[in-house]
């Protein structure tokens, strides 16, 4: 007897601040996000060599952030500017687990839009949304030990450190340790 398993589809969000909107990523939103990509800082830190070519603009944009959503693993979004209206970055979410209510957030900037405390308030903002209305319970952050724009992300955003993850990911296609930070509903109450 094979056993029917109902999946779940990723929430849709669209959340706001008083300097951002976080929301779907779109087609249009590609020749915007493939820099942001490209960056060399945050290429830095992401679980692929730099041998490798660059993320496809449109499909993290489109088939990619479809098939996350699809499948309930995450989702990508879009980081737009309210005072020009620019993309300025992409926040995401993966290994999402239904059952225990958690998923982990990543966030990358442009270069330009650093510094400001933007990615911060982005994940605020999506953490909020994730945690009171859409009934996570918890979730987290992973940090590559040295990515200290990373930690301060995390920190700003109410995070509690928990500790490193022995040989927990991949960071320029090696294996890393990775710093876990949480937040968890009881912290917004």
């Amino acid at each position: 007897m094979s056993v029917l398993v109902a999946v779940r589809t990723f929430p849709a969000l669209t959340v706001s601040t008083p300097r951002l909107v976080v929301r779907a990523l779109t087609r249009d939103d590609a020749k915007e996000i493939a820099p942001v990509f490209s960056d060399r800082t945050t290429r830095r830190w992401l679980p692929f060599g730099e041998e490798l070519a660059p993320i496809n603009g449109l499909d993290w944009c489109t088939d990619d952030a479809q098939e996350r959503r699809d499948s309930g693993a995450g989702d990508h979004l879009g980081i737009v500017r309210r005072e020009d209206d620019r993309l300025i970055g992409s926040l995401w979410t993966k290994r999402t687990d239904w059952a225990g209510r958690v998923t982990e957030l990543c966030v990358a900037l442009a270069p330009e839009a650093r510094g400001f405390g933007l990615a911060a308030e982005a994940v605020i903002a999506v953490s909020f949304a994730l945690i009171m209305e859409h009934g996570f319970q918890r979730l987290e952050f992973r940090v590559a030990p040295g990515n200290v724009a990373a930690r301060r992300v995390a920190e700003k955003a109410g995070f509690s450190y928990e500790g490193v993850l022995r040989n927990a990911g991949d960071v320029q296609g090696a294996r890393a340790d990775l710093e876990i930070w949480s937040l968890v509903a009881a912290d917004l109450r």
